[in-house]
C-alpha cells in the first residue's frame, strides 16, 4: 500500500470511530489508524510495547479505541 493510499485509509477510520473507548478495533484497522504496516504492528504487539489486547476469538484479535488512545498517550515523548 503506498504512503498516500494509507493515510486516506487511515483518515477513513478516523471518520468512522466513534468516540466509544469501548469499540474494538480490528488489526488491520488499528495499523490503519496509527499509520503503520501489518508487519510493524505484529511487531509492536509481539514486543510487549504495544496497547491492551482484546482476543475476539481463536485467531483474531482487536484493540478497543480507548486502549489505543491509553497507548499513544504513553508514547508521547515530552
Amino acid at each position: 500500500m503506498s504512503f498516500s493510499a494509507r493515510e486516506a485509509e487511515r483518515r477513513r477510520i478516523q471518520r468512522q470511530l466513534s468516540l466509544d473507548d469501548d469499540r474494538v478495533l480490528t488489526f488491520n484497522e488499528w495499523c490503519a489508524l496509527n499509520g503503520i504496516g501489518k508487519r510493524t504492528g505484529r511487531r509492536i504487539l509481539t514486543s510487549g510495547g504495544g496497547p491492551v489486547v482484546t482476543q475476539l476469538s481463536e485467531r483474531r484479535i482487536g484493540i478497543t479505541v480507548g486502549n489505543n488512545r491509553r497507548w499513544q498517550e504513553s508514547q508521547a515523548r515530552s
